[in-house]
């Protein structure tokens, strides 16, 4: 460096000053240094809060492209091959240099062939939704193709070349013309490493051969397009394209297809032309060379075979793809066949029937090599070529049977290894003994690898092979596969989670490994110098031995390695997801969509269903399912005795840290945390009264699973919350028929059920449904009563019309009329009893009812709307009372808005102030007053009764005695089935009748009306005459003493004082309901003070302040 810069300064004056040390340069590094170190402590203490913030939900499974750091081992050297090839004998350098040349040019052929060209024809045609292919779209993606073709079309052409160039380079050494001039002396020489690479190169070819003939997708995709094509050629205009462009393209398609697409890349490249008699190289004839290549292959395949198929094995099998290879390329250079190396070529199948050469695409070296070397293949008879293959089904039914046992096995040496890398990892190195510690590293790190490749071929072989003969797999065959994988990935994970230290060893290791080559060396050099003899070939050896030697003097760089190698020839963890993510980085090379993110995207949503339909979903519904029986275990609903059906440990999955996919994380424990909220509080909102029930799952999710739940704020009902406000609302028809009202305790009672026990609804309930649901739902449910009211009252005017009851009940008014002067104003009992009897008469329903029991239910259904709407409002009431009752003084309470506004807080504390000042403002005002509904109900309906078209409703008055008979004998009835076994019907109490008497009554404007009747009196008087006069019997007959006589007695007289019982119940209740509606005073009375109020509030506002002063508001 220093000698170059002293050159640029000669050559640019205008520099000189520099020369001149004035110390800037050293201020300006110090700045430089402060800057730097002043970034790393600043990342560092970033990087520190980004591992602090997520230590929790840092996953075990990494991805080496996402990782913020990553440590690569391999050394970089700027020295090219030219430079590491320097000896003072001219011509080795040329030749070691013109081997290596093409060796680093095949391995990067083979790096660029495995990085992009098998993953962009892999996968060709993947990411298409599975609804089906839309039209064209399989064209569209044969065009956006074809430059991907074109690009492997040159790739294979320069592979051609690079073997060609192999050949006669190797051709040119080993030269059995003895006119042609010796480069060296190649006597004892073996370039195995060539021969090795040339293998390697012709693998390439074979793997794109192979991935062709297995891709049906792309043949048919290729057909359609050339179809396209036809259809184009004939109506060029339409599709905008020139005519005089299309052969050309045309030619180009068939160049393709003719190179890649019929599975002649491999033999189009051995039966090239090596001889090139022009330039003087001859390569058929050249039986030196015959002879040297044939002695390589039997060498390298000696090394193969050896180790192929044991547990030391790593790479072997794909030198035996190359061996095969070199076999079938020396075959059609040559002409010749060693039968013997054949045979022992096909041997190898017995122990491996196939080898995987990239990804899904599997070899059978059996059908390469009889179809590939014909001449050989008539030598072999039929009966071993069937056992070799009838071999591959003993081979998997083999693998299905020990599958397991070698599952165990590797569990077992994978952990143990696991344990020695962190036992040796975590020791320091002790400086006696540092050679016998890196050894025993270089140990441990080589088993792990080995243990690897071992699992990675296992899985690859196994999986491919099923699939290439169509086998199925058993459940638990799939499940050890994936157990390996896991193993797989935890040997990966250990290197990686152990890098750092991995890393120190690795730079130890090779610096003891290249000490201990260059002592061979040394040896080695020692030995051909004390040889005085003196010999071209001698001085060879100790030019590569120097060459050698120097060139391990380096850092340990695949270049060195492989000059090294040449130089010797003359001389001598659930890591499941992780593995899942491991082919995203070859899907990056997919040319036949728009953009790879397409086709990424597409297999994280297919991975992420699965995932979600087989694990999570199933282990949500399983946690349910588990929290629900634990719950309601009093149910008894099945056994679950853990003897009997087993018992499954959930708890596990959620010790599991995140999982990284793509670009989230999967955190088990919180996708089941957030489905477990998410059900609880759906289910909750559906059915409040089961918040108790919900609340305890959660409970037991926190307990029994470590679930961190999250409370669900909705307002809890109680557990007897009864019916609900909008149930009710929305079947007020059927409630108010199947539900009896009674009006002191303000109680509705269910009249029949299925079940051992009748629902009640009290003001409890309904002001708990109140706080639910919100005091708007008070007015919907009076508009909702309102609309309910409608449909009766029409009912109600057609049977008050009905020509029967009206004729009877206008000639019981002019009897009364007529007679109440005699009848002491009272309305006689008997005529209603009369009545009562008489509609009977008319007809009655199948179960025995007439139509005044009908009309009495109608009233009464009445009757229960309007004691519904009465508990509305004291629910209301309770329910306002009670979430005010943590205001101190209702008289006095305090505007939050003007203190906080004082305190001079900020905006969003002021809206929130005005918000609590409207809130208590609204509760203050509801629970002072509650709304007056029946007086809004009454005036909605009073003048539409009392117009003169519904004269015919003025009767009504009439017919309350009838009805009030005909409730007290249906009253007594349902008392009585209260004692009896069948209580079918039976009823203690139904006031809902009373109410929707007084209601009408007041409708009509009747109560003076029916109050002339003086109907209660008369039944008063009625049932004690009746008394009175079974009493001075009883004094008739007591000397008599016949028991019969005084028994019916006394019964009659209960049953008279249970009449006037009921009766005067009925009485007290009617009168209690007339109160709810001003009973006291008339309708003109009530129109009077309505009109008094009004006049006097238009006198207090013209006393008041003008509208021209509306700060005195």
């Amino acid at each position: 460096m220093f000698s170059s810069g002293m050159a640029v300064e000669t050559i640019a004056p205008d520099w000189e000053f520099d020369r001149f040390d004035d110390g800037s340069q050293k201020i300006h590094t110090d700045v430089q240094l402060k800057n730097y170190a002043k970034f790393l402590e600043e990342y560092t203490t970033q990087l520190r809060g980004i591992e602090e913030a997520l230590d929790d939900s840092i996953g075990d499974v990494w991805d080496f492209s996402l990782d913020p750091i990553a440590l690569k081992l391999l050394p970089h050297e700027q020295s090219s091959l030219l430079e590491l090839i320097k000896t003072d004998n001219k011509v080795l350098n040329k030749v070691i240099t013109v081997y290596a040349a093409l060796c680093s040019e095949v391995k990067e052929l083979k790096y660029e062939a495995e990085n992009k060209f098998y993953n962009g024809l892999l996968y060709y045609g993947e990411g298409v939704s599975d609804c089906g292919v839309v039209e064209g779209e399989c064209q569209i993606q044969i065009g956006r193709f074809i430059s991907f073709l074109q690009e492997l079309s040159c790739f294979v052409s320069r592979c051609y070349e690079v073997v060609v160039n192999i050949v006669h380079q190797l051709g040119a050494l080993y030269n059995s013309n003895k006119a042609a001039t010796k480069i060296i002396d190649s006597s004892g020489v073996h370039f195995q490493v060539v021969y090795e690479h040339l293998g390697e190169l012709l693998v390439v070819l074979l793997t794109l051969d192979e991935i062709m003939e297995n891709h049906g997708t792309l043949k048919d995709h290729w057909k359609m397009y050339k179809r396209l094509l036809k259809s184009v050629h004939h109506n060029p205009g339409k599709f905008s394209i020139a005519e005089e462009k299309l052969k050309p393209f045309e030619k180009l398609l068939l160049k393709l297809e003719g190179q890649l697409l019929e599975g002649m890349i491999l033999q189009a490249c051995v039966d090239q032309r090596f001889d090139t008699p022009g330039e003087g190289v001859s390569i058929a004839k050249n039986n030196a060379f015959a002879d040297e290549f044939a002695f390589n292959i039997r060498s390298i395949f000696s090394n193969v075979e050896s180790k192929i198929g044991e547990p030391s094995e790593i790479d072997q099998r794909d030198k035996y793809a190359g061996v095969c290879a070199l076999f079938v390329l020396h075959f059609h250079i040559f002409r010749s066949v060693d039968k013997k190396l054949y045979k022992a070529l096909l041997d190898v199948c017995k122990k491996v029937p196939a080898v995987t050469l990239t990804a899904n695409i599997i070899w059978f070296p059996d059908t390469f090599l009889l179809t590939k070397v014909p001449a050989a293949a008539k030598l072999i008879d039929k009966k071993s070529v069937q056992a070799t293959r009838a071999h591959r089904d003993t081979f998997l039914q083999q693998r299905a049977q020990t599958l397991a046992k070698d599952v165990q096995s590797y569990y077992v040496f994978v952990t143990s290894w696991m344990m020695k890398m962190e036992s040796i990892l975590c020791k320091e190195h002790k400086s006696d003994r540092m050679a016998e510690d890196l050894n025993s590293r270089c140990n441990v790190f080589v088993q792990g690898i080995l243990y690897a490749y071992s699992i990675s071929t296992i899985i690859k072989t196994t999986m491919n092979m099923y699939m290439s003969m169509q086998r199925p797999m058993t459940k638990t065959f799939v499940k050890a596969l994936c157990r390996l994988v896991e193993l797989l990935k935890a040997v990966e994970h250990t290197f990686h989670r152990r890098s750092m230290v991995v890393a120190d060893s690795v730079s130890h290791i090779t610096q003891q490994l290249q000490s201990q080559a260059l002592n061979a060396i040394c040896v080695a050099k020692k030995r051909a110098i004390s040889d005085k003899k003196y010999s071209e070939q001698r001085l060879d050896v100790l030019s590569s031995l120097v060459l050698a030697e120097n060139v391990l003097s380096g850092p340990s760089i695949k270049e060195r390695r492989l000059v090294v190698s040449l130089a010797l020839c003359v001389g001598t963890q659930l890591y499941m997801f992780s593995a899942l993510r491991d082919c995203v980085p070859s899907m990056l090379q997919t040319k036949h969509m728009e953009s790879p993110d397409q086709l990424l995207e597409n297999y994280d949503k297919e991975i992420m269903v699965v995932f979600n339909e087989h694990l999570l979903d199933k282990l949500c519904k399983e946690i349910e399912k588990d929290l629900r029986l634990s719950v309601h275990t009093h149910l008894k609903l099945d056994d679950r005795n853990p003897f009997k059906v087993g018992m499954k440990d959930l708890a596990h999955f959620f010790y599991l840290k995140p999982i990284r996919f793509f670009n989230r994380f999967i955190h088990i424990k919180a996708y089941v945390t957030h489905y477990l909220d998410k059900t609880f509080y759906n289910l909750t909102t559906v059915a409040l009264h089961d918040w108790a029930t919900y609340s305890e799952m959660r409970n037991l999710a926190t307990r029994r699973y470590g679930l961190t739940m999250t409370e669900a704020h909705l307002p809890s009902q109680t557990l007897e919350q009864g019916l609900d406000v909008l149930e009710i609302m929305r079947n007020i028809h059927v409630f108010v028929s199947r539900y009896l009202y009674n009006l002191n305790n303000q109680i509705f009672i269910e009249k029949a059920s299925n079940n051992k026990h009748l629902n009640t609804i009290n003001i409890r309930h309904i002001a708990n449904s109140i706080r639910t649901h919100g005091t708007g739902i008070m007015n919907t449910t009076v508009n909702f009563t309102y609309q309910f009211l409608r449909k009766k009252f029409y009912i109600f005017s057609q049977f008050m019309y009905d020509e029967h009851i009206k004729s009877r009940l206008i000639k019981d008014i002019r009897f009364f009329r007529e007679t109440k002067d005699q009848s002491d104003q009272k309305y006689p009992f008997e005529r209603a009893e009369k009545f009562n009897r008489g509609i009977r008469k008319l007809g009655i329903t199948p179960d025995g009812q007439s139509y005044l029991d009908q009309f009495r239910q109608l009233i009464s259904q009445i009757g229960n709307a309007m004691g519904y709407v009465r508990m509305i409002r004291s629910g209301g009431l309770h329910c306002c009372s009670s979430a005010i009752r943590f205001v101190p003084d209702l008289e006095d309470i305090v505007n939050f808005e003007e203190l906080v506004k004082e305190e001079g807080l900020s905006e969003e504390t002021q809206r929130a102030a005005g918000v609590l000042d409207s809130v208590l403002g609204d509760l203050t005002s509801n629970s002072a007053e509650g709304t007056e509904y029946f007086k809004m109900l009454v005036e909605v309906f009073a003048p539409e009764f009392r117009r003169a078209k519904n004269m015919h409703l003025r009767n009504f008055y009439m017919i309350v005695p009838p009805l009030t008979v005909n409730f007290v004998e249906h009253s007594i009835s349902c008392k009585e089935k209260l004692n009896k076994k069948n209580k079918t019907g039976a009823a203690f109490t139904d006031d809902g009748f009373a109410m929707g008497v007084a209601y009408i009554l007041k409708l009509l404007d009747q109560y003076l009306e029916f109050d002339s009747l003086h109907w209660f009196h008369s039944v008063s008087d009625k049932y004690k005459k009746e008394m009175n006069a079974v009493v001075k019997e009883q004094h008739l007959h007591s000397a008599s003493q016949d028991q019969k006589l005084l028994q019916t007695m006394n019964l009659t007289q209960k049953r008279l004082d249970l009449y006037l019982q009921e009766f005067e119940l009925l009485h007290f209740s009617l009168s209690s309901a007339r109160i709810f509606f001003r009973a006291d005073k008339t309708a003109a009375e009530e129109t009077q003070e309505k009109k008094d109020k009004e006049d006097a509030s238009k006198a207090g506002s013209s006393d008041g302040p003008s509208p021209a002063e509306p700060g005195s508001k």
